[in-house]
Formats: C-alpha cells, structure tokens, sequence
C-alpha cells in the first residue's frame, strides 16, 4: 500500500509560497504565493504558456520547484492521495479500451496499493461516485463513447472514488457548450458544499 500523509489540523489545504519554476534557464512560475481552506475554489487563468499547468504539476508534487514551498495540509505534496488531478482532455487517449467504471476504479488505485485486486466495498465507491456525478446508466460504456461533459464527469467520479480533498482541473470548460459548461459548475457546487 502507498504511504499515506496524515493531514495537520488547522492548517490550509494548499499553501503556496514563492515557488519558482525554470526550465534550461526560461521562468516557467515567478513568485507564485497563495492558499486555500477547504470549500474554496480558486480558477487559474491565463494565456496558453503562462505556467498553469506548470502550477499544477507543481502543487500535486509532480514537478520540483527550483525554490519555494508547497504545503498540503501542513506537509509537502508528495505522498498525498488527497489531491486528483484532472487532465486537459486533449491529453487522455479517449480510443483506449476501457469503460467509465474502470477510469473510476482507477482512482482506488493508491488506497488498493500494487497488485491488489478492488474488492466489493471499492466498487461501491465507484458506484457512488458514477451516481453523484449522473453518469450510473454509462458505467460499462468505451470513454471515447461519451460527450466531452461527460468525459469531465467521469473524471470528477474518479476524483470523488479516490476519496480526494483536492481536485485540481486542468482546463476542464475547454471544448464543452454551454449546457455542459453549466452542468459541470452546478456539478462543483454541489461537491464544495
């Protein structure tokens, strides 16, 4: 099993100060400071290029600063299974032969630990999270079969079976109409509270 950090009471979910980031001499983050509680939600924007998925790297321990300190609750980011990450979808090869259920296991993985098979209370998580996110009828469905909404959705169940505290979304409105990009904000609402 992986090793789990516990988490400090009172203090922040995600701390962020003065992190730095260079990649072969070109400044990727400059004096990036910030933090939040849990409940808040913060969008990072900016142009293509301007480091945000360099920050995400960053704070989900990934990628090394070149300096500063990223802190959740209380302790560096390696080692926390509390923090999902939820790729750009240009990123995710959709034509990959597994169905919504399996990407939704998938989050079980670091509670599962190597080589361990999920067992029936794993899959009960998979099948709570399908049902928050709407997506129960699709579960066996291939995951280039489903709308880009609903490729979000199946992302936000894996977050959700992961048992995550933090998600951080990588561009998650890109390429969904409106309808969807409303869907996936009441969606988000109603996971913070």
């Amino acid at each position: 099993m992986y090793p789990h950090i516990h988490h400090q009471p009172n203090q922040p979910i995600l701390d962020v100060q003065h992190i730095n980031v260079r990649y072969n001499g070109y400044v990727a983050l400059e004096d990036i400071t910030f933090h939040l509680h849990e409940g808040e939600r913060v969008a990072v924007v900016g142009p293509n290029g301007a480091g945000k998925s360099t920050l995400f790297k960053v704070v989900s321990g990934v990628l090394q600063p070149s300096s500063g300190d990223v802190n959740i609750f209380g302790s560096r980011p390696r080692g926390h299974i509390c923090i999902a990450y939820i790729p750009q979808r240009s990123q995710v090869d959709w034509n990959f032969p597994v169905s919504v259920a399996d990407v939704v296991m998938m989050g079980r993985s670091a509670k599962l630990g190597p080589l361990n098979w999920p067992h029936k209370s794993d899959w009960e998580y998979v099948r709570r999270a399908l049902e928050t996110v709407e997506l129960s009828d699709l579960s066996a469905r291939q995951i280039g079969q489903l709308s880009g909404g609903q490729q979000q959705r199946m992302f936000i169940a894996r977050a959700l079976a992961q048992e995550a505290e933090l998600m951080l979304m990588d561009e998650p409105l890109t390429g969904l109409d409106t309808p969807a990009q409303e869907g996936l904000l009441d969606l988000l609402d109603t996971l913070r509270s």
